[in-house]
């Protein structure tokens, strides 16, 4: 736009000085006309004075009349000369030229004659010369000529000026053109500008918005490492503890198992007279009870430890697996993952409750699945004895890109000493008279925090339990910024 309103000023100004040389030439034309018209009147002037002296002084014999016609006669060659010079150089007066200068000859030469006879008192000599009309025949044509030199130059002079006027008229167009093209490019500048500065201002507030936010998103990263590091120590430690104990267990028990071969082997490898009662009774003891025993507590031992490893191997594997984001119906995967306890919670007349008020969910299915049915499962399993279970599930948005689901029981509730130590590896809380290894609430803080939220819990013993989960709205964003 700024580049097409200079193309046009250009042209205006081009336009402008094209228009301005002609007015100046058309102005030369017109003063070199006016100068040929001055000097084409002057000299018929001058004739008509030195005719008029002439015939002044032959009518009365005054010689006063002699004072015009010698004046007019003085001045006569430089005014042929002025004419002479004025139209040097154009044609149309120049081919006149030699004519006039003879026919003003001759006029001259008839004056002169008929003044000379006159003063010599010979006056009728003169009127005699006059009487021929040779006077009044080059005066006729003198004036032909010169008028027709007048007639031309003022029709030049007219076509100048029309031509002239139409120019200036042109030139006022043009320039009235110019100032609007020149607001016009101004204006044109000044938008550009006044959007330049504009996309500056948004670009710097949209910049410190990016900061702003870049800030939170490397105090959230810290936050989640110093999180992360303190979880990896504690499970460090708990794995190191609960792993130890069916060690030291197994050691323990293959000890005894030790000791019981070592009495049975004393009482089977001994000779037969030294055999006796008490080795016997030891042998037999450590056959029947001390060695079963032994391997029953080792064979428990080693199924601990084994159900141990597989949970820690299953958090760690799904900690590992490729998150695979897609946009899901939320409502419709919360009724999904409810229909698995709905009998469950009937059966016993319990409610369920579901409020949902975010409609769509860019996440990893499988992880949402795993973090819902965990929660559900544990609200059923720990629902309080002789109450029915009430459960409620509500979906919100919490900001412009968090969504908050709440998972409310009114079960059994925990203690508030135990509520962060439920979501540690192989902890739990309450009464156990429920199966379980205390890895459900790790997998799902685990799996939680793999989509890039959190959970939190809020509960009061025998008043229910609220579990609190924070989530990104959409995972495509956190996947691609965790991206190297």
């Amino acid at each position: 736009m700024l580049a097409v309103g200079i193309v046009i000023l250009l042209v205006i100004v081009a336009s402008s000085l094209w228009l301005v040389h002609q007015n100046a030439k058309y102005s030369d034309q017109t003063a070199e006309l006016r100068r040929v018209r001055s000097a084409t009147i002057d000299l018929f002037s001058t004739i008509q004075s030195a005719e008029s002296g002439q015939r002044g002084f032959l009518l009365t014999e005054e010689p006063s009349y002699l004072d015009p016609y010698a004046e007019a006669i003085s001045q006569l060659p430089a005014r042929r000369a002025t004419l002479s010079k004025n139209i040097v150089g154009k044609p149309e007066y120049e081919t006149h030229l030699a004519e006039l200068d003879a026919l003003i000859d001759g006029k001259v030469k008839e004056m002169e004659g008929t003044i000379t006879s006159a003063r010599a008192g010979d006056r009728t000599a003169a009127l005699d010369m006059v009487a021929t009309d040779a006077g009044k025949n080059s005066m006729y044509a003198i004036r032909r000529i010169l008028e027709g030199f007048l007639a031309q130059t003022d029709e030049r002079l007219r076509v100048i000026v029309v031509d002239q006027l139409s120019a200036a008229n042109s030139l006022q167009w043009v320039t009235l053109g110019g100032a609007i093209a020149i607001l016009l490019v101004v204006g044109g500048s000044v938008a550009i500008i006044l959007q330049h500065v504009r996309d500056l201002s948004r670009a710097h507030a949209e910049l410190a918005i990016l900061n702003a936010g870049l800030e939170t998103r490397v105090e959230e990263r810290t936050l989640d490492l110093m999180r992360a590091n303190d979880e990896i120590q504690r499970f460090a430690y708990i794995v190191t503890h609960d792993l130890r104990a069916p060690l030291v267990n197994i050691m323990g028990f293959l000890s005894e198992f030790e000791n019981g071969l070592k009495d049975l082997r004393s009482h089977m490898l001994a000779a037969p007279e030294k055999q006796t009662d008490e080795s016997e009774r030891l042998a037999r003891l450590a056959v029947e009870e001390e060695l079963p025993e032994a391997m029953g507590f080792i064979r428990s031992s080693t199924r601990k430890m084994d159900s141990l490893i597989n949970a820690i191997l299953k958090i760690s594997r799904d900690g590992r697996r490729k998150l695979m984001p897609e946009t899901l119906d939320l409502k419709a995967t919360i009724n999904a993952t409810a229909a698995s306890i709905y009998h469950q919670i009937s059966a016993s007349g319990g409610e369920l409750e579901i409020s949902v008020d975010v409609p769509q969910i860019t996440t990893d299915r499988f992880s949402l699945d795993q973090i819902l049915g965990n929660l559900l499962d544990n609200a059923v399993k720990y629902q309080k004895p002789g109450r029915p279970l009430k459960l409620a599930i509500t979906a919100h948005a919490e900001s412009r890109n968090r969504i908050r689901i709440d998972v409310a029981d009114n079960g059994r509730g925990i203690a508030e000493r135990d509520q962060e130590r439920i979501f540690e590896l192989f902890r739990r809380a309450g009464d156990q008279d429920q199966p379980g290894e205390g890895i459900g609430l790790a997998y799902v803080r685990s799996l939680i925090r793999n989509l890039g939220g959190d959970i939190i819990v809020r509960s009061e013993l025998d008043s229910g339990s609220t579990f609190i989960l924070t989530l990104p709205s959409d995972l495509t964003k956190i996947v691609r910024s965790m991206e190297p």
